[in-house]
């Protein structure tokens, strides 16, 4: 039995908090009967020691990758359970401090004034704020992980030539393969895919997790995109695709995965693209499509991209479209140095998979703190970046607010039909 010793002292923490967290639970529900205040606690530990009992699997290696179902939703649990008792430490700690704070003036008075015992406002706030992600995230897991939505968008191109009016790009990311549980959903994703008649389809990274074997049982799902119309697709590599977030036996063994992922776009008819471009004819007009490897201005992801050899020898087109994983590279280098790419699609943010956002007044996700650009349209001067939310999830089985994503977009010369953009 091996031991992943790198999630100890984080299981560690994780009891010391949940039983510091209890204490909300155990003060807010006092007023009630004892038969009342059992089965809460019941349920309340109930949870916490599957959780345990998951994570000491999980630890151990006893639950691999092989129960894929314990291990997808063992770490969902885990973390719904942390968000939610860590956002109620706050409010403990406040009145803790408080409580030492009056205990040690209580210490040096003769009549003790001072009530020390815990405020019920302070520990139902904590309550409070941690059966607010509870309820959130749970919904999310049960409800919205294969809950698919296409999200339209025209884009306004100055001089478009009339044989690209119309001209429509249906774009995929993220599908985290070995992230799924349940396979049949995934119909309908594709279904959806399919109904949108894309003229050039597009894949912008992470077809996977980790390992290339992730896809095994899912070539006949994402095989059955096809628009018609004898569109291509194409496709690219994003930071998962590496492999380098394993912990592989050899060098040799990386680079064997490396050549199994790369392998999956060929068993699906995709044209992989590695820092290289494409020339699409379209009635009459030339769209330049450029493909690069995964390249992020953070310090944390690879840097494999090159722009320069994949655009090196391209004929002059009528329109250039990037195809980049990561939409850090827009500000790095593409706004700075190759004004004639009109259009980057990206993914890789998944808009932290989770946040609200009120269409035309507001949106918010904990990956704009991260992320300038982190979903939807965006527009600089006269270039677009679209950054898609992702087909698929990772680590968290589900989304809340931020749903997956299959994207349309159209292209027209006419500013008038133009989608708003940021």
């Amino acid at each position: 039995m091996s031991i992943n010793i790198r999630f100890i002292i984080p299981f560690i923490l994780f009891v010391i908090l949940d039983a510091y967290a209890f204490q909300t639970f155990r003060v807010v529900t006092r007023p009630l009967a004892p038969e009342w205040r059992r089965m809460l606690f019941t349920a309340y530990w109930g949870l916490s020691i599957l959780a345990y009992i998951l994570g000491i699997g999980m630890i151990t290696n006893i639950i691999s990758e092989k129960q894929h179902f314990l291990t997808i939703y063992g770490r969902t649990l885990i973390m719904v359970l942390f968000i939610t008792k860590l956002l109620s430490i706050p409010f403990l700690l406040i009145d803790d401090i408080k409580r030492g704070l009056l205990g040690a003036i209580n210490f040096f008075m003769v009549e003790k004034n001072f009530d020390t015992g815990r405020s019920r406002f302070l520990t139902a706030m904590g309550l409070a704020m941690g059966a607010a992600p509870f309820v959130l995230l749970t919904y999310g897991a049960l409800r919205n992980p294969y809950r698919y939505r296409v999200r339209r968008s025209k884009i306004y191109i100055d001089g478009l030539p009339e044989g690209l009016e119309g001209f429509k790009v249906v774009q995929i990311s993220d599908i985290h393969s070995g992230s799924f549980v349940f396979r049949e959903p995934l119909l309908h994703g594709i279904d959806l895919i399919n109904k949108e008649g894309g003229d050039l389809v597009v894949f912008t990274g992470d077809i996977v997790n980790y390992k290339a074997d992730e896809m095994d049982h899912l070539y006949d799902y994402f095989g059955k995109i096809n628009p018609g119309k004898g569109t291509p697709i194409y496709s690219i590599l994003g930071n998962h695709d590496y492999g380098t977030y394993y912990r592989w036996d050899s060098k040799e063994d990386l680079e064997k995965n490396f050549r199994e992922v790369k392998n999956i776009h060929k068993r699906l008819n995709w044209d992989l693209m590695l820092n290289e471009h494409r020339i699409i004819r379209h009635n009459g007009a030339t769209i330049g499509l450029i493909g690069v490897e995964n390249f992020s201005a953070l310090p944390q992801f690879p840097k494999h991209g090159d722009l320069k050899k994949a655009t090196e020898g391209m004929p002059h087109t009528d329109l250039q479209i990037l195809l980049s994983h990561d939409p850090t590279h827009w500000d790095f280098e593409v706004n700075k140095e190759y004004p004639d790419i009109a259009l980057m699609l990206a993914g890789h943010t998944h808009g932290f998979q989770f946040g609200f956002e009120i269409p035309g007044w507001l949106r918010w996700s904990p990956s704009q703190m991260v992320y300038k650009q982190w979903a939807g349209l965006y527009q600089k001067g006269r270039q677009y970046l679209y950054v898609n939310r992702g087909f698929g999830f990772l680590g968290y089985a589900g989304r809340v607010g931020i749903l997956p994503e299959i994207t349309t977009l159209t292209l027209t010369g006419r500013k008038e039909d133009a989608s708003p953009a940021r």
